[in-house]
């Protein structure tokens, strides 16, 4: 090689970054006479094309060797430029160009090392196709392999699941003329561990010490990070001590491994003593804590809710400077988010970014995940915005998070918007995401759109799985097509996911072929919904068929089919049947669940059982099974119900002792049966801890008002209502013209006057018949100013518009109150009533002459327009 061939190798290099000129100078080299070209120069310039990707470039590069080069050289150029295509992942280019060399030199294969870089890449880029290809050839040429050769194929079989061959070929290697090494032992030890075969992966660590190999560190934590992970600390424990007694000491990934399994078993304060004896032991020699085990402590203490710990260790991850990334960011706003705090997650992104620490797509689907399930879609949509105006694109995940947020909330147009956007940006929706926009659809009852998707996602090429199929079977039973549920349920067995055809002619494009017979038949789920269909329809003796038939196809009952039935059984008060059903399901080994007990004790409390009520509870407790608020509720209901309303108290003390929160259910029950009772101070008792609970809920209020009103206890009642006013709840619900008539009649028509008064001050909108009995008391009084302002004050409501149930705030929405059986309103009726009075409305006609308003007759009942709309008749 001369001087001027290594001037331009030496230009080449110093052109790396300058593809085009560096293309130029390498086509001058091979110009050069052969004697005087530069071996060095081709993987040079192949690393420079692929970095470049310039592959029109790489792809004529062979033919420019095969072209300038003698047969006696172009076979080495030709290897080194394989070699250099497989190392960077062009393994496509790479077999194909080895393919090549070979048909060219059949005579002169390649060394074992080509043979070992191919294999590599074969398993880096999981082509395991081409594996037996190359063995084949290898052996074909004549070509011995090494111990490495072996290893590479070890690990590739490993890899792929096949545990047994890897084990054979391991066995084999002495039979062609290959010892196994340390490396060998420690490639088959890890396929064992990460298939969950730990004491395979123990066996092979007694065979290394039998044939001499002194296991390494490597192997030892593999083993030890396996049993941490199948939670057997003992089995680990002792390995620690055997691997001490060898000679090594366990290293920051040995702890690393028994602090992970630590923390995923729930025992962090464990977890955590073993972290401060690594930070401050120095005297036992135990290493010092990485990135990886304050990250695994970090996930511990927010896994747990431990929110301090977590925080003061996140500060001092970020006080150190060098313990903190960005999965330790992660980690963080997955714990944030976990407990609710938002708005803290959505700062942490911020400081992120200030610190120079880029979210990622994780970290914006972390804080997307808690606001979506929270509700907050608008803050979700903003945080899209961010996302994006940062660099960040939106991926499946954050689509169908946003998606799933907007089904969630009933809001299944936006969901079908956010699907069209997802399409429209590239970004490809999955099963899933496609999965709960069509579960949405059905549950809202728009059958058609449900089915308009479930063709698109047929026509796009998605698989309608077993999934998607229940999803249709549970909108059929839900939307009362309950037999066009079990024509598909009976159709799966035999055309697949084709059974969808039975909804009508816009499913006949869905082929039956063999694939979607094997992925979509019926499962436990397609019989339960049918089974849960057929029972709610009272059809148990169909049910019954059903679940023989799903026996017959060998799908095994589970506890959730087995409720269905003692459920409906319990429902319709057949307590034996019931318990028969529970005696055949644990006979098959189906634990009873809590749906099973809250069925039970509903069932027993309307015969009025309690005593085995009580068994039942007991039996719960035995069992380890925490009762919840359905099934306090459900015994509550029963005492009640049984005359038993004394004992009631109790199971309210046991629930609030117990961490079971009552809700305004439970609160119901009681203040309904103490009130029926007429221990009304058991009810203020009972309404002060609802409060306390459940908080100042507009339901509690206007429960209890309705209550003590309906029990004779006005002025309770009335002091509860003004409360309510103050409070601005919605009066919709409370019984307040009850109340407004029993004060006049009571003779406390000034407290009657001051109810309707803070109704108008509060700027309610609310029925006019309210004002019928004041206005009557008012002009019986001869206060004919007063009643002739109120009744003003009817009009003006009563003239608002049409009729709407529900009591208003500041809303010019008129209160015309409920329809009487002939059609006509509430306050029409009072207004017309022949008492022999007729006050209220000979106040009417003094106010209508002051404000010159035409005739009384605008306030005759009259018939509703809208009815004639419906009806065709305009």
């Amino acid at each position: 090689m001369d001087l001027k061939t290594i001037k331009l190798t030496r230009v080449l290099l110093k052109n790396t970054n300058d593809p085009k000129i560096s293309w130029y100078l390498f086509k001058r080299i091979l110009s050069l006479p052969v004697t005087q070209q530069c071996p060095q120069s081709i993987p040079i310039i192949t690393r420079i094309l692929i970095r470049a990707k310039m592959l029109n470039e790489l792809d004529d590069l062979p033919q420019l060797l095969i072209a300038s080069q003698p047969q006696e050289t172009l076979h080495t150029s030709l290897v080194s430029f394989i070699t250099v295509l497989a190392k960077s992942g062009l393994f496509g280019k790479a077999i194909s160009q080895f393919k090549s060399l070979r048909f060219r030199f059949p005579e002169n294969p390649p060394s074992i090392y080509l043979y070992n870089v191919l294999l590599r890449s074969c398993n880096k880029e999981g082509r395991v196709d081409c594996v037996s290809w190359l063995c084949k050839d290898m052996v074909a040429s004549g070509v011995s392999p090494e111990t490495y050769t072996f290893n590479i194929l070890i690990g590739l079989l490993c890899d792929s699941g096949c545990l047994d061959d890897a084990r054979e070929l391991f066995d084999k290697m002495p039979e062609k003329g290959c010892e196994p090494n340390e490396y060998s032992f420690g490639i088959l030890v890890r396929g064992y561990c990460r298939a969950g075969f730990t004491s395979k992966g123990l066996e092979l660590l007694g065979e290394m010490r039998r044939l001499g190999f002194p296991p390494n560190k490597v192997v030892y934590n593999t083993l030890i990070s396996s049993f941490c992970k199948e939670g057997k600390t003992d089995d680990a424990e002792k390995l620690v001590d055997e691997m001490r007694k060898d000679g090594l000491s366990p290293d920051v990934v040995t702890f690393n491994a028994r602090i992970s399994a630590l923390c995923s078993s729930g025992k962090v304060l464990e977890a955590s003593r073993i972290f401060r004896d690594m930070q401050i032991d120095e005297v036992l020699g135990l290493p010092q804590p990485n990135i990886i085990t304050y990250n695994l402590m970090l996930g511990g203490f927010c896994k747990e809710g431990m929110l301090e710990e977590a925080r003061a260790l996140f500060e001092k991850m970020k006080a150190s400077g060098n313990l903190m990334n960005r999965e330790s960011y992660n980690i963080w706003l997955l714990g944030l988010v976990r407990i609710g705090k938002l708005l803290e997650a959505q700062l942490v992104l911020k400081e992120m970014v200030d610190m120079g620490m880029e979210p990622n797509v994780y970290s914006y689907n972390i804080v997307m995940d808690g606001l979506c399930k929270n509700g907050m879609l608008f803050d979700a949509r903003m945080l899209m915005r961010l996302m994006t105006s940062s660099g960040v694109f939106p991926d499946t995940v954050t689509y169908t998070t946003l998606l799933h947020g907007y089904c969630h909330t009933g809001k299944v147009s936006e969901a079908s918007n956010v699907l069209r956007e997802m399409m429209r940006d590239g970004c490809s929706p999955n099963n899933y995401t496609c999965n709960i926009l069509l579960y949405s659809l059905w549950k809202e009852g728009r059958i058609s759109e449900a089915e308009e998707l479930l063709q698109k996602m047929n026509e796009k090429g998605y698989v309608i799985d077993t999934v998607t199929c229940n999803i249709v079977i549970d909108g059929l039973c839900n939307n009362g097509k309950l037999e066009k549920a079990i024509e598909i349920v009976n159709g799966m067995w035999t055309h697949g996911s084709a059974a969808l055809g039975n909804l009508g002619n816009s499913y006949i494009g869905l082929v039956d072929d063999s694939d979607s017979r094997k992925k979509c038949m019926p499962d436990l789920i397609s019989y339960s919904t049918i089974i849960s269909g057929l029972c709610k329809a009272g059809r148990v003796g169909e049910a019954k068929k059903k679940f023989i038939e799903m026996m017959g196809k060998n799908l095994q009952p589970d506890s959730a089919i087995y409720d269905v039935f003692i459920h409906s059984f319990c429902k319709e008060g057949k307590i034996s049947s019931a318990f028969r059903v529970l005696k055949d399901m644990e006979k098959k080994g189906c634990n009873k669940t809590l749906q099973t007990y809250n069925s039970l004790i509903m069932g027993l409390g309307s015969k009025n059982q309690i005593f085995e009520i009580y068994g039942l509870i007991d039996e719960m407790r035995e069992r380890g099974v925490s009762p919840d608020v359905s099934i306090y509720n459900n015994v509550l209901s029963s005492l009640c119900e049984g005359g038993r309303v004394k004992d009631a108290p109790s199971v309210l003390d046991e629930m609030l002792q117990k961490g079971t929160s009552p809700n305004i259910s439970s609160f119901s029950i009681l203040i309904k049966a103490f009130c029926k009772a007429c221990d009304f101070s058991a009810v203020d008792e009972i309404f002060e801890i609802a409060l306390n609970v459940c908080g100042h809920k507009e339901a509690l209020y206007s429960l209890t008002f309705n209550e003590l009103l309906v029990g004779g206890e006005v002025v309770k009642a009335k002091e509860l209502f003004e409360t309510a006013l103050d409070r601005s709840f919605d009066v919709g619900n409370f019984l307040y013209k009850d109340l407004i008539d029993h004060l006049c009649k009571d003779e406390k028509l000034d407290d009657a006057i001051g109810i309707l008064h803070k109704l108008i001050d509060k700027g309610y909108w609310f029925d006019p018949a309210s004002f019928m009995p004041v206005i009557d008391g008012l002009g019986k009084r001869g206060n004919k100013h007063e009643a002739d302002e109120l009744a003003e004050k009817m009009m003006e409501m009563a003239s608002e518009g049409k009729v709407k149930n529900k009591v208003h705030r500041n809303v010019r929405s008129s209160i015309q109150g409920k329809k009487n059986k002939d059609g006509e309103s509430e306050w029409q009726t009072i207004l017309h009533r022949d008492d022999g009075s007729g006050i209220a409305l000979k106040a009417l006609k003094r106010v209508q002459r002051g404000l010159d308003q035409g005739s009384i007759s605008s306030l005759e009942p009259q018939k509703d327009d809208f009815l004639d709309y419906w009806e065709g008749s305009r």
